[in-house]
């Protein structure tokens, strides 16, 4: 098989990511959230509660950020968005 027919094939059969997408979303995103809980209990332990209220904020941003870009709904997030600027 030369390498057009190779790609030919690989075409024909429809590969997509989602498999892929699948894997991230139930296995690396819940290990980052109990990473990121154990770092802030650990914060919070040594008692700099404004550290872990400053770092809190910026991951919520960060989680927004997360849950738009899994959930596919960034365009409806932008229109939206747009609409309280343009009216």
């Amino acid at each position: 098989m030369t390498a057009p027919e190779a790609v030919g094939l690989w075409a024909a059969q429809n590969l997509t990511t989602n498999s892929l997408q699948g894997w991230i979303q139930s296995n690396i995103v819940p290990l980052i959230l109990l990473g990121i809980a154990i770092i802030l209990l650990w914060i919070g332990g040594r008692g700099d509660n404004a550290g872990v209220a400053r770092r809190s904020i910026g991951l919520l941003v960060g989680l927004v950020a997360l849950g738009i870009a899994v959930s596919g709904s960034g365009p409806r997030v932008g229109q939206f968005l747009a609409s309280l600027i343009v009216g």
